[in-house]
C-alpha cells in the first residue's frame, strides 16, 4: 500500500513547503519555500532525514490528518495544540502516527507558522526542482479536505525525541546589514531607525510583513529616482509613506522602493514568526559581523541532532539522576492524623 497522509480538514494556510527554488529570479520567480527555514532543520534533526524533504507549513491553523500506514511525524515551528485520537502531543518532538489514527492540530498558541514533518517527506511531484507551493506565483495551492499526499520511503525508526528549539515567537532585536540604498538615508534617519520601536502590522503574508513605527516614517527624497532592481528575502523596503516592509520567502523579484537594509538570514525566522502587534527593533551590524553570525548559526543548525533528548527518560540512563525531582508531594508528616504511641 502506498504511504499517504489523508487531509480531512485543513486551515486556509496549509501548504507543502521545502527550502524553495534557486535560480529562477531572472524568470520572475523568487525562492519561496518555508517561511521559517529553521523549522525545517529542526524537523530534519528530529526525524534524522535530509533537510530537503518537504513538510506541511501551517499558517496560524493546522487541521485534521490521517495516516494510511504507520508514519513517523515531527512538530516544529509555532507551537499549536495537537493530539492523536485525543491524546495530547508535545510540540518540538517526534511521534508515531499509527495507521488510521486522527492527528488534530489547532491554532497557533505563539508565533505564526507551525510545521508537520513526515518520515520520508511529502513526495508530491517536483515543479522546477522543488515541491513548495508558491502562492504568489500561482505554483501549487493550499491543501484542502480529501487531498491525499504521498509520503516517501522512510529509512528511520526512532520517535519519542524532543529538541531544544530556539524561541523566536516574541519579536525582539533584528540584525541587518546595509543594502545598496542605505546611503540614501542620512545618518540621523538611520540612527532614528535603530532607536525606533516597531510593531508587526496585521497586514502581512508569505511575501512580507509591515513594520509600523512608533513615530514618523523614514522617507527619503532620493527614493523617488530608484530604478527597479533585484530584491531578495530579508530586504527591508521603505514605501512612499516611510513605512518599512520586511520581505519574506515569496517576495517579488524586483522592486523600486529604497532598501534601508537587509535582515540576516539567521534572524528572518524571528520576523516571519512575529504575530501581529509584536514589538521589533532593528540593529545594523557590519558585514564581517554578519558573516560570523551566519557561520555560527550554520554550525548550530548542523549540530541540532546532538541536542535531542528522549521525551521520557529511563532513570537507569540518567547519569545526573540526583538533579531530578522524581518524587513529589512529600511532607514531614506533621499534618497527618497519626495515632501517638
Amino acid at each position: 500500500m502506498t504511504r499517504a497522509l489523508i487531509i480531512h480538514r485543513a486551515g486556509p494556510g496549509v501548504t507543502v513547503q521545502d527550502l524553495g527554488r534557486i535560480g529562477y529570479l531572472a524568470m520572475g520567480l523568487s525562492r519561496g519555500g518555508a517561511a521559517d527555514r529553521l523549522a525545517l532543520h529542526e524537523g530534519t534533526a528530529l526525524l534524522g532525514q535530509p533537510v530537503t524533504h518537504a513538510a506541511l507549513e501551517m499558517a496560524g491553523m493546522g487541521g485534521v490528518f490521517e495516516a494510511s500506514a504507520d508514519l513517523r511525524i515531527a512538530l516544529t515551528g509555532a507551537p499549536m495544540r495537537a493530539d492523536i485520537d485525543g491524546a495530547a502531543l508535545v510540540w518540538n518532538a517526534s511521534h508515531l502516527l499509527p495507521a488510521g489514527a486522527r492527528l488534530t492540530i489547532g491554532a497557533a498558541e505563539r508565533g505564526v507558522y507551525g510545521y508537520l514533518h513526515l518520515g520520508g517527506g511529502v513526495a508530491t511531484p517536483e515543479h522546477l526542482g522543488a515541491r513548495s507551493a508558491h502562492l504568489a506565483a500561482g505554483v501549487g495551492a493550499p491543501l484542502a479536505a480529501n487531498d491525499r499526499l504521498p509520503v516517501g520511503p522512510d529509512t528511520g525508526t526512532e520517535t519519542g525525541l524532543l529538541i531544544d528549539a530556539e524561541s523566536r515567537f516574541d519579536g525582539g532585536t533584528i540584525r541587518l546589514v546595509p543594502s545598496l540604498q542605505t546611503s540614501f538615508f542620512d545618518a540621523a534617519t538611520l540612527a532614528r531607525f535603530e532607536a525606533t520601536e516597531f510593531h508587526r502590522d496585521t497586514r502581512g503574508n508569505r511575501m512580507g510583513v509591515r513594520a509600523v513605527p512608533g513615530g514618523e516614517g523614514f522617507k527619503t527624497e532620493a527614493g523617488l529616482n530608484i530604478l527597479s532592481e533585484i530584491i531578495v528575502p530579508g530586504d527591508i523596503q521603505v514605501t512612499g509613506d516611510g513605512t518599512p516592509f520586511v520581505l519574506l520567502s515569496e517576495c517579488q523579484t524586483t522592486g523600486g522602493y529604497p532598501r534601508i537594509g537587509s535582515v540576516l538570514p539567521a534572524d528572518l525566522p524571528r520576523v516571519a514568526q512575529a504575530p501581529a502587534g509584536t514589538r521589533l527593533r532593528f540593529r545594523f551590524v557590519t558585514l564581517e559581523e554578519a558573516v560570523a553570525i551566519e557561520r555560527q548559526e550554520n554550525t548550530r543548525r548542523n549540530g541540532l541532532r546532538r541536542s535531542l533528548c528522549p521525551l521520557i527518560r529511563d532513570p537507569r540512563d540518567m547519569s545526573d539522576l540526583l538533579t531530578y525531582q522524581l518524587v513529589g508531594g512529600v511532607t514531614t508528616g506533621d499534618d497527618l492524623d497519626v495515632p501517638q504511641t
